[in-house]
């Protein structure tokens, strides 16, 4: 051999950087950008689907992994998922906290262990009467203390309780304050007896009915159970793609811009700021409350603890949050 050395290091260095952007290029390694997706949808999820299915069917439609929801619905039931989609997902915390209601029918007599259809019956006692169970509603009515139940998506120490439960694993789940607003007996054909549930977020159903079945000498789990409203969102605005043969299609056209119409659905107060306030806002400079114009209650003590703030032309401009009766930013939404 003669002449220069070969650098074999600088070859070798060359061919992993063509065969890095091979691969860039190419189907196995192509990493693809977030749509400019954004706002909020209703959407019907099917009994038989986990949460996870229908979020996953929604981030394909839209070409986006930033989605966010205001709770899951386990995989018996059905009902009504608001999901929030691009820089909306910032508002989880506000659509999350709101009330919810479900319709649910309740097999008394047995218990399973997870305590819906879907689990392993671990117990068995007589069905009550129709007046037992009309005699003990009122004490599950306002706020109460409520046990989840050990099959659920809770973290005990990094690890989710219906892991640790699977693994046979005892689980301490501790209880936690809730709000039954209305808890409304529809129909009773023994076993089984429909229901009518108004609650604060966090609630369990299936550990409603737990606690219900005992407390009448009995044992039941959750047969059928569907949410049918979030807050001021209803499962009959929610778009059903098990009824359309383009579900993509479907999830694109039902996603809608978050607007005057989504806050008064959250039961928020409406402000409107004039040109100049609202670009001092979208700058994040400290915020002029009492330059803020009211779209509702004039009693400041019925604005409730958040609002959202437009511009003239309804532009959504950010959340500003109430605490001892100061003012401030939730989230600066519309940024230069």
């Amino acid at each position: 051999m003669s002449g220069k050395p070969q650098n074999f290091g600088s070859t070798r260095i060359l061919l992993c950087k063509r065969a890095l952007i091979w691969l860039k290029k190419s189907r196995i390694f192509r990493v693809k950008k977030d749509s400019d997706a954004d706002g909020y949808l209703l959407l019907k999820k099917s009994a038989g689907l986990t949460s996870f299915d229908s979020l996953s069917l929604v981030k394909r439609s839209l070409g986006t992994h930033r989605l966010g929801h205001t709770g899951t619905l386990d995989k018996f039931a059905e009902g009504l998922l608001v999901i929030l989609v691009g820089r909306s997902t910032k508002l989880v915390q506000w659509f999350s906290a709101q009330d919810k209601v479900y319709e649910g029918v309740f097999h008394f007599g047995i218990e399973t262990d997870t305590l819906d259809c879907e689990g392993v019956e671990i117990a068995r006692a007589e069905v009550p009467t129709e007046d037992a169970i009309l005699a003990q509603l009122p004490s599950f009515t306002g706020t109460i203390l409520q046990r989840p139940p050990e099959y659920s998506a809770i973290h005990i120490q990094g690890k989710r309780a219906s892991d640790l439960a699977r693994s046979g694993v005892s689980v301490e789940m501790k209880s936690r304050s809730i709000v039954i607003y209305d808890f409304e007996l529809l129909d009773f054909q023994a076993p089984r007896a429909t229901f009518r549930i108004h609650c604060s977020s966090g609630t369990y159903i299936r550990s409603l009915a737990r606690d219900l079945a005992r407390a009448v000498g009995s044992r039941a789990f959750v047969e059928k159970l569907v949410r049918t409203s979030v807050g001021q969102f209803s499962l009959y605005d929610a778009v059903d793609v098990s009824e359309t043969e383009d579900a993509p299609e479907a999830v694109r056209r039902a996603l809608k811009k978050v607007d005057r119409a989504a806050f008064e659905a959250l039961g928020a107060a409406i402000f409107e700021a004039e040109d100049p306030v609202a670009r001092n806002i979208a700058l994040g400079r400290p915020l002029q409350f009492e330059a803020l114009k009211r779209q509702g209650p004039e009693n400041p003590s019925d604005l409730g603890n958040f609002g959202g703030v437009f511009s003239q032309d309804g532009r959504f401009l950010a959340v500003i949050t109430q605490e001892n009766g100061l003012w401030r930013y939730g989230y600066v939404y519309d940024r230069p």
